[in-house]
């Protein structure tokens, strides 16, 4: 996959929530979305 460029749409992908359920980019178009990634608590690092 090409690398993005500043100012690219970013491509739809899925991630699983805090909660194990799982959102599609797509679903929130319209929205501001923020991507934040933290160890899970108990685990090395």
């Amino acid at each position: 996959m090409p690398m993005l460029n500043v100012g690219d749409a970013a491509p739809d992908f899925n991630l699983a929530t805090h909660d194990g359920r799982t959102v599609q980019l797509s679903e929130l178009l319209g929205k501001n979305v923020v991507l934040w990634f933290y160890p899970k608590a108990n685990t090395p690092g």
